[in-house]
């Protein structure tokens, strides 16, 4: 079980990231030898891949990854904009100093990383570590919301919306941008201001609404 487990967040994280094309085709006769593992094992961490939308699966034609989709991109954006700003609500409410501490903890991590990439013509060494920073952040700030459903919700709508942008993310054309709205989102939360941190959210997200922005 612990392989697979290994496996899937392996794969998962290659998914979302750049590690396969949008609409190539993922046999797991071929990744079995990336992982050591059977066929078998891989066809079932596949399986699992697409009940959470990251992998299409068809009768004959196996799996392969989602391709681009703008109305995709808008419909992701619009339930993630709706489950952030409530389960950070939720997080206001029920956190306390404890969750206000480790917020503040992942957005100075992602504000550094960020302005590293900011400051360099070539982030590439930066974006696994960005990645990761990134997803931190927005989970940190629903992590108080006292709803595991609606963390499970978003992690599956946060994937997605990522695996969608996985090209565009890479150029960091909007990084500037993210540097003052991870900031304004932070402030917003720790003053305590539900409706203001729910627009700092909608404010960060909403390039996304046009479905303009997941690249060539």
């Amino acid at each position: 079980m612990n392989e697979e487990v290994d496996i899937y967040q392996h794969l998962k994280m290659r998914l979302i990231s750049n590690g396969f094309d949008h609409g190539a085709k993922v046999r797991a006769e071929e990744l079995r030898k990336d992982y050591g593992c059977s066929a078998s094992t891989v066809r079932e961490v596949l399986f699992r891949l697409s009940s959470v939308g990251l992998v299409d699966f068809q009768e004959q034609k196996g799996f392969r990854v989602p391709k681009r989709s703008p109305q995709k991109l808008i419909e992701l954006t619009h339930i993630r904009v709706l489950l952030e700003g409530e389960g950070t609500a939720m997080s206001i409410r029920n956190g306390g100093v404890d969750w206000e501490a480790r917020l503040t903890a992942a957005h100075h991590k992602l504000s550094h990383i960020e302005k590293r990439i900011h400051a360099t013509d070539d982030p590439s060494e930066l974006i696994e570590i960005w990645f990761a920073s990134e997803k931190e952040f927005h989970q940190t700030l629903i992590s108080a919301c006292g709803s595991d459903t609606l963390k499970q919700m978003h992690g599956r709508i946060y994937a997605q919306f990522r695996q969608q942008l996985m090209v565009a993310d890479r150029r960091f054309e909007f990084i500037s941008e993210n540097i003052r709205h991870h900031a304004d989102i932070l402030e917003a939360a720790l003053s305590g201001d539900e409706q203001q941190t729910k627009q700092k959210i909608h404010d960060h997200l909403k390039r996304h609404l046009t479905g303009k922005t997941m690249g060539d």
